[in-house]
């Protein structure tokens, strides 16, 4: 599957419509990413079953600013709907497969549950400090 470009208009709907969605925040003037982009590629090529999107910081400024991306190249990886990974720096691929392996291995009930449990932890905070 080859990879989608993405803007702030159809970020949202590609991580609700997609059960795993790896993101590549990129821009033409960065090495590294230009680096990291033909890995990115193949990986998508073996993974037909992950979403592989990318995003032009230049062109996505707003969605950008956002997703707190401070470093290019970023790679983010979506499953189910919940960040599970964020990291900077370009990937080999040895370290790309290891990531998509990961994300597909996770325990979602898990993930699920201590995103709940985070949330109502934040939620008590924000009650008694009023």
């Amino acid at each position: 599957m080859a990879t989608v470009d993405i803007t702030a208009e159809s970020f949202a709907s590609t991580i609700e419509g997609n059960d795993i969605v790896l993101v590549d925040f990129w821009a033409d003037w960065c090495g590294p990413c230009k680096m990291f982009a033909p890995t990115f590629s193949a990986a998508s090529e073996k993974h037909p079953d992950v979403t592989f999107a990318k995003v032009d910081t230049e062109a996505e400024q707003q969605l950008a600013a956002e997703a707190n991306i401070t470093s290019i190249p970023t790679l983010m990886a979506f499953r189910e709907k919940v960040l599970v990974f964020s990291q900077p720096g370009a990937l080999n691929g040895s370290q790309l497969e290891q990531v998509i392996e990961a994300v597909k291995g996770l325990d979602m009930n898990e993930v699920h549950e201590a995103v709940a449990k985070a949330r109502t932890e934040a939620s008590q905070q924000d009650s008694g400090a009023q």
